[in-house]
């Protein structure tokens, strides 16, 4: 049975703190296991979730500040040292090549060929993706070359067995039916496959990190059954938020309810805001968006929400 969660390994911003892992996101999509911005600390964090690195199958780091990206160095060792048997693709801004370069070859190792590297730039899908997860990064808005992407499943048929056994198709025409999106009956008759199914839009989940609000946010969170997003700061540290180019948990939300997504997961959170105050993110984040809101805590397992056909509207 197929599996589709996002395991939460970090949620802090820049500083770590004791009950906040610098970031770290492992997203379980079938058989695909995509790690978004290791930070320190996520090996450790990896084990106490019960992910190994064979379990890795592609890297998407948002950007080349350390909080997302100083965990690589051990990652791919790890991997390396493993002896991980499939390719694992690393996604990063072209524009930081040289910060690459450096994490990928931070210490003497015995080394992998199976690390497989996939700057971006420009916008639109990565140069290599699989046939059934698109993957597409556009740039955001912050201090340094920022990439936030976005994963979809083709969009698909749920095949309904009462017209198929109106319409006489039974058995393997019904796999034909669906490979070919059209079959000939014992009697003779063509049926198509829309007489027989109907449209069943594909998930979606998108992960934005460190932006201010920008239009390409909202691009790569349209229609997302899970949205992913920063709130590093609450209402009264706007003007930092603005400053550094970060959202409030407010402006997480307003990105989501103009996305149209469904539910809503918000991390990476500044150190200076105590456990106490936890609550008030969820509450000014639902002040914009009227769906479901999570604040990510570490360790937490958020399984991908079910597809909501009303959320139809698919990215060229």
């Amino acid at each position: 049975m197929s599996v589709r969660e996002l395991v939460v390994l970090g949620t802090s911003s820049a500083v770590p703190t004791r009950r906040r892992n610098h970031n770290g996101y492992f997203l379980r999509w079938d058989t695909h296991g995509v790690l978004f911005d290791p930070g320190e600390g996520t090996q450790r964090q990896m084990s106490l979730a019960g992910l190994a690195a064979t379990d890795i199958t592609r890297v998407c780091i948002t950007h080349f500040h350390g909080d997302h990206c100083l965990g690589l160095p051990g990652t791919i060792q790890r991997i390396a040292r493993d002896r991980v048997p499939h390719t694992v693709r690393v996604a990063y801004p072209a524009q930081g090549q040289r910060y690459w370069q450096r994490l990928r070859h931070a210490t003497a190792f015995h080394d992998t060929d199976v690390v497989v590297a996939q700057p971006v730039d420009g916008t639109g899908s990565c140069p290599v993706g699989e046939p059934d997860l698109r993957i597409t990064a556009l740039p955001l808005r912050h201090s340094t070359p920022t990439y936030g992407y976005r994963l979809a499943e083709p969009d698909g048929w749920r095949m309904l067995p009462e017209r198929l056994a109106a319409h006489g198709v039974h058995g393997p025409m019904i796999r034909r039916l669906q490979h070919q999106g059209a079959v000939t009956t014992d009697d003779g008759r063509r049926v198509e496959l829309a007489q027989c199914a109907r449209p069943r839009r594909g998930q979606v989940m998108a992960f934005v990190m460190d932006t201010a609000e920008c239009d390409q946010a909202v691009e790569l969170a349209r229609d997302a059954d899970l949205l992913v997003i920063e709130s590093t700061y609450l209402d009264t540290e706007e003007h930092l938020a603005r400053s550094y180019g970060h959202l409030t948990a407010r402006q997480a939300g307003r990105i989501a309810a103009r996305a149209g997504a469904g539910t809503l997961v918000l991390t990476h959170l500044s150190e200076r805001y105590e456990q106490e105050e936890d609550p008030r993110f969820v509450t000014q984040a639902a002040a914009e968006f009227d769906g479901h809101v999570v604040l990510a805590q570490d360790l937490q397992r958020i399984p991908l929400p079910p597809r909501n056909p009303d959320r139809a509207t698919r990215m060229g």
